[in-house]
């Protein structure tokens, strides 16, 4: 034990105490240099930490904040609201029976609509895991997706694109569990971040009745990229919209902050994007998604705000999402 008398620096005994602390030798310089790399390391995580929180608000992921999110994903995606324009038969319009349904390009209607849906190019990549099976592949699940266009309505519902089932579609996951879409970069609309609804289904045959999906979610989207995108034509009124909400405040993500459904992102404006996520489900437990309220109200559509006005108080239109068949029987099977 060293003499507490002995001479020393900062609680180090010095080993040449008649010199200088520079000339204490090769050993004594060596630990001073390990301390001090000690300190430096612990404020370099205090600066990632606040840098961290300094961008959450925005939704925004960095290379540290993306490894956090690793870390969080790694349970199943969380059950969300389909929202009131799902097109799925629980809320009005069925498109998921109709020939035609099942494609990977998205932008344009089929069958006898033909509008197509203007805006910067997006795709999307799904992978779909199976927890129940050890986070394997899930194999031939079917993945229903839909969004909003850029001046945020819904095919099927909003005024305007009723007659349109364009930004709808579906897709059968590969030996790996990717399914992928191509499709325009969504808007912002009152009272919602911008995201894109999806619901899993355990194989196609499956995809004709809504009460057989084995999960409903919602992926993010990065608010640095939602701001590059609507700075371009065509999306001015999502600007506006964008600047009330966060990922914290909004009714679907806030409960998190969107951990397990932020969508990684590459490319830009004038080439597109590439937006991929990562999707864990159990198809051996109950869901619990699909419920119709906590969604916003897009413009234009039924009992929705037109595109510059206030949004409405109360609930969707058209009241609670039903929970059981509809009067007359169960569900139609396509």
């Amino acid at each position: 034990m060293p003499n507490d008398r002995q001479p020393n620096d900062r609680g180090r005994p010095l080993a040449r105490p008649d010199e200088e602390v520079v000339d204490q030798g090769l050993g004594f310089d060596l630990g001073t240099l390990v301390r001090r790399r000690h300190v430096l390391r612990a404020f370099g995580l205090g600066a990632t930490a606040l840098g961290l929180a300094a961008c959450e608000d925005r939704g925004t992921a960095t290379s540290s904040s993306s490894a956090a999110a690793t870390t969080a994903a790694t349970g199943e995606i969380p059950d969300e609201t389909a929202g009131p324009y799902p097109g799925d038969g629980s809320n009005g319009p069925n498109v998921l029976p109709e020939s035609g349904i099942v494609r990977s390009d998205i932008r344009s209607s089929f069958g006898a609509a033909d509008g197509t849906a203007a805006g910067v190019p997006m795709t999307l990549e799904l992978t779909i895991e199976n927890i129940a099976d050890g986070r394997a592949a899930f194999a031939g699940a079917a993945v229903y997706v839909w969004h909003c266009d850029r001046e945020g309505r819904y095919s099927l519902y909003s005024e305007g694109v009723t007659d349109q089932n364009y930004l709808r579609g579906v897709q059968i996951a590969d030996a790996t569990g990717r399914v992928r879409f191509t499709s325009i970069f969504p808007a912002c609309y009152s009272g919602r971040w911008p995201h894109v609804h999806f619901e899993v289904y355990p194989d196609q045959a499956a995809i004709t009745d809504a009460g057989n999906a084995i999960a409903t979610s919602q992926v993010a989207l990065p608010g640095d990229v939602c701001d590059k995108v609507y700075a371009e034509s065509g999306y001015e009124a999502s600007v506006a919209t964008l600047s009330r909400v966060t990922l914290q405040n909004d009714n679907v993500f806030g409960d998190d902050a969107a951990a397990r459904q932020l969508g990684t992102v590459t490319g830009d404006v004038a080439n597109g994007y590439a937006v991929s996520l990562a999707v864990r489900v159990d198809p051996t437990t109950t869901p619990t998604g699909g419920r119709l309220s906590g969604d916003g109200v897009p413009s234009g559509a039924p009992g929705g705000p037109p595109p510059s006005g206030p949004r409405p108080s109360g609930p969707p239109p058209g009241g609670p999402r039903p929970s059981g068949p509809p009067p007359g029987g169960p569900s139609p099977a396509g």
